[in-house]
């Protein structure tokens, strides 16, 4: 019966697929795209076809960002090309697209306030990408290289259009979890780039965790000695780390890092001795740990240390400070924690201790000029907190993720959503439309507080992912996320997204990209990699 309904859904579906080769579609899907009359194709010869600035751009010959995106998109657009092809036979050939940037800046790095707006015309003989900033040049060559296609003949051609784009949330970002599993350095590098044809423009590197600690601190080389699965081969070392960031920044990605305390430690233990707190077994200490000891001067000592690194080593002005699910079974079971306790007057609400460390650590943060995302524990659980400090949304049990939305706004704080874009939670069928489905702003409150919403993030959690299933998993169910976040809140027929989205993955095919299928079917080029 399952299969039948589902054969119901994608029938239409499938007769709709033939607009694809008369309007090639985009993914996302840009905010206003129309259609000059008459139509018409231009043809892009590969051997003469190129990348230029133009005339009066505040950004030229030199523009790191730019050159770099040049060379990327012209590589995945004529790879295929015969190099004896003939030239297009008839019509009007395209042979540059002029690129047009606003106000100069290819050297810095990407943030929230980046401007990613872009216009893109394709007319008769003149190709012409507009934007403010380099960022929204990126975006506007990532549309421009889902628009070409190419005949039976081997033609490349591109359809007249005039698109005017921009991103809807600021922030549209997708997580890894590198402590559960590693993930080798050339899998996150792969994962940027299919990010980038997602217009996804933050990268939450869930770096270390509980089970691993790959991060090599400089400050603390113990740490990863101690605690990665492997200190010589499951490491990032600086070297990494920094060219993690400079792929991203290449790409319009921002990279926020993500230390969790003062739960999810567990790794940090072995190698920052006094760090963790001891768990008793009645009066005797019984060899196990538990999250941060909060009570010790030389904990605070240790945190700043590492944050000064942290702070200098990712350039992004925010990091993610973690503070959920904090176990208090081995605070409670301490003696001296409980001493604390009882003089600080905290009674027996370990809450309190727990926002008392957190206090301390956003205290630490601020002190190095950096702002701070927390998950929504902090907020829950009433830490006296910044008034631009992010809040980020992932449960779904205890009240409707909603309701919290609500919650967070109302309290004057700016949201990013996660709950319902845990992409690890897996199931048979096209769950990719649930997450299609969501409106990040349905929920009860003023327009101010809609505009407090920043965006969202969608998750891979590391338990059962590592590198041999990571691009199946995530593509093309990360690109329903992408959309959401990118395109207009009006933009929700699941049957032409279905159409464009299964088109999408074909094109992902042709780059490389293992992604699965959505349903029954096929793509003109199958993956290459066997």
């Amino acid at each position: 019966m399952a299969a039948g309904r589902a054969l119901r859904l994608v029938v239409p579906l499938l007769a709709a697929a033939v607009v694809l080769e008369l309007a090639a579609a985009v993914w996302p899907q840009p905010q206003v795209e129309g259609y000059p009359p008459g139509r018409g194709r231009c043809l892009l010869p590969p051997r003469r076809f190129r990348f230029a600035y133009a005339a009066g751009s505040a950004v030229g010959p030199g523009c790191a960002v730019l050159e770099a995106a040049f060379q990327r998109y012209w590589a995945l657009l004529f790879a295929a090309a015969r190099p004896t092809e003939n030239e297009p036979p008839w019509g009007m050939p395209c042979t540059q697209l002029l690129v047009f940037v606003a106000t100069p800046g290819c050297d810095g790095f990407p943030s929230l306030d980046s401007k990613e707006s872009y216009k893109l015309s394709v007319l008769e003989g003149s190709l012409l990408l507009s934007a403010d900033a380099v960022w929204g040049a990126l975006r506007g060559l990532e549309t421009f290289s889902q628009l070409v296609g190419r005949d039976e003949n081997g033609t490349y051609y591109i359809n007249k259009t005039e698109i005017v784009d921009f991103p809807r949330f600021p922030h549209r970002g997708l997580l890894l979890d590198t402590s559960r599993h590693y993930l080798p350095l050339r899998a996150i590098l792969e994962t940027l780039d299919v990010m980038a044809y997602n217009k996804f423009n933050v990268f939450h590197w869930h770096i270390v965790d509980d089970p691993s600690f790959p991060y090599e601190s400089f400050t603390f080389p113990e740490l990863s000695k101690q605690g990665a699965f492997n200190a010589m081969t499951h490491v990032y070392t600086a070297s990494d780390v920094q060219t993690v960031i400079e792929y991203a920044r290449l790409r319009g990605i921002r990279v926020i890092a993500e230390f969790d305390t003062p739960g999810h430690t567990l790794s940090w233990g072995p190698g920052a001795p006094g760090l963790l707190t001891p768990c008793y077994l009645g009066k005797d200490p019984s060899g196990t740990y538990g999250p941060i000891n909060p009570i010790l001067n030389s904990t605070y000592q240790f945190v700043t240390s590492l944050f000064q690194e942290v702070s200098a080593v990712f350039p992004d002005f925010f990091l993610h400070l973690g503070g959920d699910e904090v176990d208090f079974t081995c605070w409670k079971s301490n003696p001296k924690i409980r001493a604390f306790m009882k003089e600080m007057g905290f009674g027996e609400d370990y809450k309190k201790l727990e926002s008392f460390y957190v206090q301390r650590l956003l205290d630490i943060i601020s002190s190095l000029g950096k702002g701070y995302i927390v998950w929504q524990e902090v907020f829950d659980n009433g830490v006296k907190v910044r008034p631009d400090t992010i809040i980020h949304v992932w449960k779904e049990n205890s009240i409707p993720y909603m309701e919290e939305m609500a919650n967070v706004t109302k309290a004057g704080y700016r949201a990013l959503l996660s709950a319902p874009w845990y992409l690890n939670h897996i199931s048979y069928g096209q769950d990719w439309m649930a997450a299609y489905q969501v409106e990040p702003l349905k929920f009860e409150g003023s327009p101010e507080q809609k505009d407090r919403v920043i965006g969202g993030e969608a998750c891979m959690w590391g338990e059962y992912v590592d590198v041999t299933n990571l691009a199946p998993r995530l593509w093309p169910r990360a690109g329903a996320v992408a959309e959401r976040l990118w395109s207009n809140a009006t933009i929700r027929d699941l049957q032409d997204a279905y159409v464009r989205l299964a088109d999408f993955r074909c094109k992902l095919l042709r780059r490389g990209v293992q992604a699965q299928p959505l349903y029954i079917g096929y793509c003109e080029n199958e993956f290459g990699g066997f």
